[in-house]
């Protein structure tokens, strides 16, 4: 859907690159805020948050937001009650940029 411009779908698939940037902030005492803007697509979202979590980081609350196919996310996010030290959103930045990195594999290469 992201893709359609106009009435009718494009014949080839749409190059196009954005850039990815990640930010944390802390956001007093008890949680940080999380900025991330990526290449819109299907399941980003959840996909986010199951990587925040796999690395036990709690999301407390998030807004999602879309301008054309940049996708602009904000999470508020804590450890254990607190905000991020400075080691663990290093930690959290470099777990989503390898995620966000990873290429996709389409189904019809199979």
């Amino acid at each position: 859907m992201g893709e359609a411009f106009g009435v009718f779908q494009p014949y080839q698939k749409i190059d196009v690159d954005i850039a990815t940037h990640i930010h944390v902030y802390d956001d007093g005492p008890e949680r940080s805020l999380l900025c991330v803007e990526t290449a819109d697509r299907p399941g980003l979202i959840v996909d986010l948050v199951k990587t925040i979590t796999d690395i036990n980081i709690d999301v407390e609350s998030g807004e999602f937001d879309t301008e054309g196919l940049l996708a602009k996310a904000k999470f508020h996010v804590n450890y254990k009650g607190k905000a991020l030290i400075k080691p663990l959103q290093q930690v959290l930045a470099n777990s989503l940029r390898y995620f966000l990195r990873r290429p996709t594999t389409e189904d019809a290469s199979f």
